[in-house]
């Protein structure tokens, strides 16, 4: 590229929808593009090893810079001759732990905030959430902007991720550094490695029959495309004309497909385009809720010894039963953003992109084992028998009642987990 090419840098920039907006920024030509992430070397997949990324780190156009958000000298050097860096690096949204998702969204965000001002960086751009304003609790009908923080977030991400875009928000105008928030709802897309692919491990374990709540809650879905054209347009904006740049900086961003629809209308399009059934019992809150708080306590206690993360969380319970649609009038007026991929061709292309989870493709054991606990059933079961044999051996004669109820808990716990895996075959 010679020494005046103009370089951007993307956090977190081999998550999903990081994928896209690295493959776009590439297309565009504008920018060498330096991905981020924290593994030590960067892996291809088969579809990207001579394709627009491949391609582009071969020549020089792309580089991979490992960079953990928490170490701020490594932030510094995967910031170094930046003009614009596009933060969007994350921990899973499901992952209720308030330690990993505070010392990356914030302490994380923090380091990327001070490398940009200290390295003059002009432009950043930061992937928010709409989880920001939601509390899980009321839903929200064409919400905009004006919206407050949720006084009570759903889950340690939601807060985190609050804490973080205020950060950038006040740090516009340091140092001649212009920010702005992209808040995306429900991405969807190829590559995706969360929503669709939980979504068939549901269906195959005969669990995705069940629509939590009544079913009319209404959302709002983004095409991933749609998602990596908006963090493109706000960098445009950024970059353009004083008077121009200055309105659109210092804020957040609702970005949608402006094309709301129920949240389990949408989950049925996808499941029945690949070729399984839509949900159709409905099933109350008030039931799942204390099984999903149950199985969540379970997780933290178990994490560590190769229980895997739960679907069913109380905070996902939450984001499928509540309506969350959004306005984007503000991105329009002051980004130029609309989407330049339908809902129906997002859901199209989406579909045609998971050729492997389709219901007549099987897998090695010849059905996909994806419940709540260790994919093992057997694991399952001695888990149970030997929290049976250690409640009746020693907590059952003696012990406080306190320490009683958390093993009948920890126990029937286990028992429900071992019966709704059988249950779903």
């Amino acid at each position: 590229m010679g020494g005046e090419e103009r370089r951007c840098v993307v956090t977190g920039g081999r998550g999903f929808a990081a994928r896209h907006l690295v493959v776009m920024l590439i297309k565009h030509g504008v920018f060498s593009v330096r991905v981020a992430d924290l593994a030590p070397t960067i892996k291809l997949d088969g579809y990207e090893e001579n394709g627009v990324l491949g391609e582009a780190l071969k020549c020089g156009r792309a580089e991979y810079v490992s960079a953990d958000l928490r170490d701020k000298s490594q932030v510094l050097k995967a910031c170094q001759g930046a003009e614009v860096v596009f933060h969007m690096a994350a921990p899973d949204s499901s992952i209720n732990n308030y330690q990993l998702q505070y010392s990356v969204n914030v302490q994380g965000t923090k380091n990327v905030i001070d490398a940009c001002i200290e390295l003059k960086v002009k432009r950043l751009i930061y992937t928010s959430s709409p989880s920001v304003v939601h509390d899980g609790v009321h839903g929200i009908l064409n919400g905009d902007e004006s919206l407050p923080y949720a006084s009570e977030p759903n889950d340690s991400y939601s807060a985190t991720k609050a804490e973080a875009e205020a950060l950038v928000i006040r740090a516009n105008g340091l140092n001649e550094l212009l920010t702005c928030c992209i808040r995306p709802s429900t991405v969807f897309g190829p590559g995706d490695k969360l929503f669709v692919p939980s979504l068939v491990a549901a269906a195959r374990a005969g669990k995705a029959k069940f629509i939590i709540g009544d079913g009319n809650n209404m959302n709002d879905f983004t095409y991933v495309e749609n998602v990596a054209h908006a963090h493109i347009c706000a960098e445009r904006v950024l970059a353009s004309e004083k008077v121009v740049a200055e309105k659109a900086a210092g804020q957040a961003y609702f970005i949608t497909n402006m094309e709301p629809m129920k949240f389990w209308q949408f989950t049925s399009l996808i499941l029945e385009g690949l070729g399984y059934e839509r949900p159709k019992i409905k099933i109350p809150i008030s039931v799942l809720m204390p099984i999903a708080r149950m199985v969540e306590l379970i997780y933290k206690i178990l994490a560590p010894y190769g229980m895997k993360l739960p679907q069913l969380t109380p905070s996902r319970i939450r984001i499928m039963s509540c309506s969350r649609t959004f306005n984007c009038s503000k991105a329009k007026d002051r980004l130029g953003y609309t989407p330049i991929v339908s809902l129906q061709e997002g859901v199209r292309r989406t579909i045609e992109s998971y050729p492997h989870l389709r219901a007549d493709v099987q897998t090695e054991s010849g059905k996909v084992d994806d419940t709540l606990l260790w994919r093992n059933q057997k694991q399952r079961l001695i888990l149970a028998l030997i929290l049976a044999a250690f409640y009746f051996s020693f907590i059952a004669s003696g012990y406080s009642s306190t320490v009683t109820a958390v093993f009948k808990l920890l126990l029937v716990a286990s028992i429900i987990l071992f019966i709704q895996g059988k249950l779903a075959r």
